[in-house]
């Protein structure tokens, strides 16, 4: 469990890979997502949950990606197959059929598949959240803020998978952890690289993070 106060080897374990390696990325082009797989009544939701991450990490939204036309690709499914009958996934995501049969397999819940920049930062990023068990019974708008936020920034596979980004206020309304909230905006800072494969990130993020909570602290008082 990371602390209110992150250590540099809390978050170094936020974008450490399974291998053993470091990567951060975050975005650097305005974010214009798309969502599909859910009905009109829930879109509102849905996209105001992703533009309140957006807000909190300090970055912005668009329109119109003038190369991309969209960059971010929300998938809300039941059956991972759904995908394959999607017209022209195949040429976005090639070897999608290997894929989904990777997905069926783990009976994964979720996954998530970026692209990068040449200097690594994020370039566009599909989301795939397939709706099953507990994840068919969350709130349309904790769906959003939570898979925002993990496609707001390159966190490892492993980061939030013993406890939620996550936390309810008290009327039971989903916000993002203060510690984690204060991670995503000292990785927005603009003096800060957009990736980095070094280690040593993780200090200037904790350093940050840590200056951030104190000052919401100091603000409450």
């Amino acid at each position: 469990m990371i602390d209110p106060r992150p250590t540099p080897e809390e978050v170094t374990a936020l974008f450490t890979a399974a291998d053993g390696s470091f990567r951060f990325a975050r975005w650097e082009r305005p974010i214009v997502p798309v969502i599909m797989g859910v009905d009109d009544d829930s879109l509102p939701v849905l996209k105001g949950a992703i533009e309140a991450v957006v807000a909190s990490a300090g970055h912005k939204m668009s329109d119109m990606d003038p190369e991309l036309g969209v960059n971010l690709m929300v998938f809300f499914l039941r059956d991972w197959q759904e995908l394959a009958a999607l017209p022209d996934l195949h040429h976005l995501i090639p070897g999608l059929d290997d894929l989904l049969g990777r997905l069926e397999a783990a009976d994964a819940k979720q996954y998530r598949l970026f692209r990068f920049e040449k200097n690594g930062a994020i370039r566009a990023a599909f989301v795939f959240v397939r709706l099953t068990g507990e994840m068919a019974e969350q709130p349309a708008e904790t769906l959003a803020l939570d898979q925002a936020l993990r496609a707001l920034l390159l966190w490892s596979e492993t980061a939030f998978a013993e406890q939620s980004p996550l936390v309810a206020d008290p009327q039971g309304n989903a916000l993002l952890r203060p510690e984690i909230a204060a991670v995503l905006a000292s990785a927005y800072d603009p003096l800060l690289p957009s990736a980095s494969e070094d280690p040593s990130h993780a200090m200037r993020l904790s350093a940050r993070a840590t200056l951030k909570l104190a000052s919401a602290e100091w603000s409450d008082d």
